[in-house]
């Protein structure tokens, strides 16, 4: 046979298949290559997910989970759902939902970079400062009482830009330990009952008889705090992170978004011992994206310097006292023309006054 005759297809599948014989034999005498561990969350994660496979492949034959009852503030709207904001105190957005993508979707403007240098040094100093503040005095039995000025802008129905009343004086009355109704007093409004058992009515078949029941309380959690709740948090920011991510895994958008607007919320609208709002501020210090600004007012006027972080258009800022590091309150603007306004518009003002021990709902802190 001529060594130089064209090769056919049949002798050119014949070689092939050659080839991939010894490829194969080759490769036995070789040691498997080495397999990286997973990283201690994505190895929760795919634990997780594998338990939710093996639950949702089972016959049904479980019970139901309790309802959770609605909100008793319901009032960060667009941030945290209103069915699970149960401590909302001061509510420092509009009511405009901020136009987030998909699950784990990265923020326009900050997502994957690390947190900015001078904001891991200010959030440093406030976490020094924190840590040596008087404990807070609320005792199981009692409530929490916080006094905060808010705005939040609207849209008229005809769909215009956002507009910013001026802010109100908002004040709430919360159980220390969730276990009984709490209250809600805003200027210009009628006083609303806050963790109440909620009525519902439930139909047994079709054309069955309503039968009124309600909905149970949702446990606490970072999404739906209690002053006892939050009283037990890590105070190791590491540690308080992995539970701030795992908690509000199931939201949507930004996954570092969601946990930069938890801590937030835990810092306005709870009484944290010192330790544990030393560890909040830690904990945001090690969310990628946060930024520092040198300069912003709170709904009171008070100017200060700001934490933020920006996502989908919108800008969260915490800010805090110049010169002692006391968090004052929030901020949120658009930094994207949308339909809501161009850039530039706040969207929500918030502002802290007063947090102190109650007797009961509707009573004032003594001094």
């Amino acid at each position: 046979m001529n060594a130089f005759a064209p090769r056919t297809p049949h002798h050119r599948k014949a070689d092939a298949h050659a080839d991939a014989l010894l490829r194969a034999e080759l490769a036995e005498l070789l040691p498997p290559p080495p397999v990286p561990e997973l990283a201690p969350e994505r190895d929760r994660e795919l634990r997780h997910a594998v338990l939710r496979t093996a639950l949702a492949s089972g016959d049904g034959a479980g019970a139901h989970p309790p309802r959770e009852r609605r909100s008793r503030g319901g009032l960060r709207l667009g941030w945290i759902a209103a069915p699970v904001a149960a401590c909302a105190v001061v509510a420092g957005v509009a009511v405009l939902a901020p136009q987030e993508g998909p699950t784990g979707s990265p923020g326009r403007a900050s997502a994957g970079q690390p947190a900015a240098p001078e904001a891991v040094r200010f959030l440093s100093g406030a976490a020094l400062a924190a840590a040596s503040a008087p404990a807070p005095d609320a005792r199981p039995g009692g409530y929490v009482y916080v006094r905060s000025l808010v705005a939040h802008a609207g849209r008229d129905a005809a769909g215009g830009s956002a507009a910013l009343p001026p802010a109100h004086q908002r004040e709430v009355w919360l159980s220390v330990d969730g276990s009984r109704p709490g209250l809600l007093r805003e200027a210009g409004a009628a006083d609303t009952e806050l963790g109440g058992e909620a009525p519902v009515y439930e139909l047994d078949g079709p054309g069955a008889t309503p039968r009124k029941t309600t909905l149970a309380a949702a446990a606490p959690s970072v999404m739906n705090p209690t002053h006892t709740f939050v009283a037990t948090l890590p105070t190791d920011p590491d540690a308080l992170l992995r539970l701030v991510r795992d908690q509000t895994r199931a939201g949507e958008g930004d996954a570092d978004q969601r946990a930069f607007t938890a801590i937030g919320t835990l810092l306005a609208e709870t009484w944290a011992p010192p330790k544990v709002t030393a560890a909040l501020y830690g904990a945001a210090a090690r969310i990628p994206g946060v930024t520092l600004l040198p300069s912003a007012k709170d709904a009171a006027g008070r100017e200060g310097v700001a934490v933020a972080r920006t996502a989908h258009g919108e800008q969260t800022q915490w800010i805090f006292d110049r010169t002692t590091s006391a968090f004052l309150g929030e901020r949120t603007v658009l930094t994207e023309t949308t339909s809501a306004g161009s850039a530039g518009t706040v969207l929500g003002l918030s502002a802290v006054l007063a947090k102190a021990s109650a007797p009961a709902p509707g009573v004032l802190p003594k001094g």
